[in-house]
């Protein structure tokens, strides 16, 4: 043996043994003087690779297998090398090259498949897998392979028995159960995908990727708590696990910790700043917090990285809806459409925001596509619904109308019962009828008109009815039982919102019933204000400007009251009806002692029906207010936005819900000032008429 073969025999060993650092700093030494060793060549291009120094290993692989082409497994291991830096189609060449010399060469098929793969080409790639294991059946590696390419292809019983396949080779291949639990997850055979992500862990305690689709799976069992525990596993070992900070980030979001939810995005995205579905769900989370402005950052961050992604911009349509940019909001839409056109929601926003703009023949349009697409999408009805009652067409609408009950709302506030739930289809003589009250204080003063039709049916009424309503709703000329909601309920024979009643009794809307009043004061009461009040000298005009802040529509009905001054009049005594104020209009109420004030007194809505009767006009917008106005009879004016509710229907002044109601409508979308001008003009009159009929006494 020649003193040139004992330091290469002794690198080569140091290689086997594990020793790789050791070994390449030998071959290094031998190849000064011998640097057209092919084999020498090989052997340290074959060491860079296990310790991942691909540019070397690609160095010295590429001068091996020219002063040696025959060598396969040089080509092969040049293929690897190459494939790790992305070089896919030289790879493809050398992996070529390794089968021609030797078509025996399992890896050289196996590893070629991986790139196929890689390369989106899964056919290619299981063609590859099938070559390698038809000359190594006991090959557990192509097997796993095998069956990654066919869960991607979505054959997932066939990738499971691969993976199987492959356990029954090597029982401890880690990445074999792991990549079954995840096919057993997509299977939606939770647990067993649970025990494989557990398995593969005992075998490999510090598989990060394990830990992360442990989580996952603990997710979507709904154990929340040990999901995290398992994504901060995979973080624990992998620090800059972008996809594990990601995956922590919805489930925080679940366990409604929104701030911490977005740390772990933040920390995603610090992690890989193109992560585009991280800057997704962060903005959701700021639009959550109200933070409409950041959240459109980070959607715009989102399609920045990924032009394509149809879900940020429908998300960032939503926001520049809140925004109130719905010309933009639209256009936002319109893209995610143009990327996905069954995207069902944004044909459905795309229709709401039409709607708002009362281009109501193209918002049909829209949710007749969403519907299309989905024919379940209870918003699209719903929001069809609101078309056809706004524009009066009430047989279809009131139908339509009754997909709200299966909207989230309705679901979490309308109790089901094993009892019949009457639309109109059974005789109820002789039965007694449980009517839930629904949504706002305003709706149930509005739609408790009916209650007396549904008596004259022959039923015995129970009306379950919000607390403060309770007193003002039991002076309707009905013989009922009211009860609270929330106490028991006494027996009853079949059940009915409150709202579907104008459906089940066939409501047009020339046949709405419109006895005014319908409600009455409660005369105790009455007398209590008056004494209060005083002497009358001017009018006296209740005011309300705005609603709840919770309110889906508060940003288009409310109205600041520092808009309102204009109407403030010296010859009005002005009384505010409203039991709670905002911040910025507490500033402007403290400026204008003249608006009298009586949040402390109104207790419940029997106390707001005793004040209006002692007053001779409601100013209010469209609020529970003017429902209680409306229902005791007293003059009304309403302000409405240009796109009403649509219970105030379109192009009228007038309502047959309410007679003594007079309708004041924005004439372009977000123009107050218009309505305001107009209400001051029919004010001064008023007022004028007030005076000469006073001096006439």
């Amino acid at each position: 043996m020649s003193k040139l073969q004992d330091p290469v025999d002794r690198a080569h060993q140091m290689h086997q043994s594990g020793r790789i650092q050791e070994a390449i700093d030998l071959y290094l030494k031998v190849l000064r003087k011998q640097p057209r060793n092919a084999q020498l060549l090989f052997l340290l291009g074959t060491a860079y690779l296990q310790t991942g120094q691909f540019t070397k290993s690609i160095g010295s692989l590429q001068n091996a297998v020219l002063l040696n082409p025959k060598n396969a497994a040089a080509h092969c291991n040049l293929g690897v090398s190459l494939n790790a830096v992305q070089r896919f189609d030289e790879a493809l060449s050398h992996f070529g090259r390794a089968v021609l010399i030797k078509p025996d060469y399992a890896e050289a098929y196996n590893n070629r498949g991986s790139t196929l793969f890689g390369l989106k080409r899964p056919e290619d790639a299981l063609t590859n897998f099938d070559q390698a294991l038809a000359i190594k059946p006991d090959y557990a590696e192509a097997h796993n392979n095998r069956g990654l390419v066919l869960k991607d292809l979505n054959r997932l019983e066939e990738a499971l028995a691969s993976y199987d396949k492959a356990l029954a080779i090597a029982p401890n291949h880690a990445q074999a159960h792991h990549n079954r639990g995840l096919v057993l997850g997509a299977l939606k055979h939770l647990h067993e995908a649970l025990a494989s992500f557990e398995k593969s862990l005992t075998i490999k305690p510090d598989y990060a990727e394990a830990y992360n689709n442990r989580g996952n799976l603990l997710r979507e069992l709904n154990r929340l708590e040990e999901a995290l525990a398992s994504y901060d596993q995979a973080i624990q070992l992998k620090p800059d696990y972008a996809e594990a900070h990601y995956n922590r980030g919805v489930v925080l979001g679940d366990l409604q910790q929104p701030e911490q939810a977005l740390a772990s995005y933040d920390r995603a995205l610090k992690a890989n700043p193109n992560y585009a579905e991280a800057y997704n769900n962060r903005g959701a989370i700021l639009y959550n917090l109200k933070r409409p402005e950041l959240a459109l950052a980070s959607y715009d961050q989102a399609v920045s990285v990924r032009p394509n992604y149809a879900d940020a911009y429908y998300n960032r349509g939503v926001t520049l809806e809140n925004l109130r940019q719905l010309d933009q909001a639209l256009a936002s839409y319109d893209q995610a459409l143009q990327i996905d056109p069954h995207h069902f929601m944004a044909h459905n926003n795309r229709g709401v925001i039409l709607y708002k703009s009362l281009n109501l023949e193209q918002a049909m349009a829209s949710y007749n596509q969403a519907l299309q697409i989905d024919p379940n999408i209870v918003e699209a009805h719903w929001n069809k619904s609101l078309v056809l009652l706004l524009t009066s067409n009430y047989a279809e609408g009131w139908e339509l109308y009754e997909w709200r009950l299966k909207r989230a709302a309705a679901l979490k506030e309308l109790r089901t019962f094993p009892q019949p739930s009457w639309r109109g289809q059974m005789d109820i003589q002789g039965k007694r009828l449980l009517i839930q009250s629904e949504q706002g204080f305003g709706d149930v003063v509005q739609f408790c008109r009916y209650l007396p039709r549904v008596k004259a049916l022959g039923a015995e009424i129970i009306l379950e009815v919000q607390e403060s309503l309770t007193q003002l709703v039991a002076t309707m000329q009905c013989p009922m039982t009211v009860v609270t909601r929330g106490a028991p309920l006494p027996e009853f024979d079949a059940y009915c919102p409150l709202l579907s009643l104008p459906y089940a009794l066939k409501t047009t809307p020339e046949t709405i019933p419109a006895n005014i009043p319908y409600l009455f004061c409660d005369q105790n009461k009455v007398r209590q204000w008056q004494d209060r009040l005083g002497h009358e000298s001017r009018p006296r005009v209740g005011l309300v400007w705005s609603g709840s802040e919770a309110h889906e529509n508060d940003m288009n009905r409310s109205i600041a009251l520092e808009d309102l001054l204009p109407l403030m009049s010296s010859s009005v005594e002005w009384h505010s009806l409203q039991k709670a104020y905002r911040q910025q209009d507490l500033a402007v109420l403290s400026q204008h002692p003249e608006i009298k004030q009586h949040q402390d007194d109104l207790h419940d809505f029997s106390d707001t029906a005793a004040l209006i009767e002692c007053l001779d006009l409601v100013i209010s917008v469209d609020t529970s207010v003017v429902h209680v106005a409306g229902a005791i009879g007293k003059a009304t004016w309403v302000l409405l936005p240009y796109c009403p509710d649509f219970r105030w229907m379109l192009d009228r002044t007038d309502s047959p819900w309410y007679p003594t109601a007079r309708l004041f409508r924005q004439p372009k979308k977000e123009d107050w000032q218009s309505v305001i001008h107009q209400v001051q003009r029919e004010l001064a009159e008023l007022v004028a008429k007030s005076h000469d009929g006073r001096a006439q006494q």
